[in-house]
């Protein structure tokens, strides 16, 4: 859920309209759903993942967008554009069509910035929550890297509202 809030602060920051913006609201939490094709054993392990552990983790994008299939509905399409696309990095080095810059759309650069922003500040299998600050210079060190430069600027401008939406949606 926070992801999804994340991703509705930054859209609207950037300029989404209301419509759009709850559109990708409510696409956003799909962005994983490939992961249910991931064996547990890889997605519940403790510490890094091995090289071929990875490239099996690497696979969810493609699984969750063959879930999602084609469909008439524009949500469900949106939501498969997201999956595809959440792991595409701004300097062409993402996975896994190594789309780069505009080319990724943009539903999948915010849904990207928002999801690793809840990955670091929160607690996962593999790691411990980390501070705020130190995610916002992790995020901010990315920038025209991983990230397309203007939604970390929207992140950055939205941070109190998106630190009160991680105060609400505590794990």
């Amino acid at each position: 859920m926070r992801m999804s809030h994340y991703s509705r602060v930054v859209a609207e920051a950037y300029g989404f309209s209301k419509a759009d913006t709850n559109n990708l609201f409510s696409a956003a939490p799909m962005h994983d759903i490939g992961k249910i094709g991931i064996p547990d054993s890889i997605m519940l392990k403790p510490g890094k993942l091995t090289e071929e552990e990875f490239s099996i983790m690497k696979k969810h994008p493609e699984i969750g967008a063959e879930i999602l299939g084609e469909s008439d509905s524009g949500l469900i399409a949106l939501a498969k554009v997201v999956s595809l696309t959440h792991h595409e990095k701004w300097d062409g080095t993402g996975y896994p069509n190594q789309l780069k810059g505009e080319n990724i759309p943009i539903e999948g650069r915010i849904v990207a910035l928002a999801d690793v922003f809840d990955a670091l500040t929160s607690v996962r299998p593999y790691k411990d929550e980390w501070p705020v600050e130190k995610a916002m210079e992790f995020i901010h060190s990315q920038k025209g890297k991983h990230f397309d430069p203007e939604l970390v600027d929207c992140l950055e401008q939205q941070l109190d509202k998106i630190l009160d939406i991680k105060e609400r949606w505590k794990d």
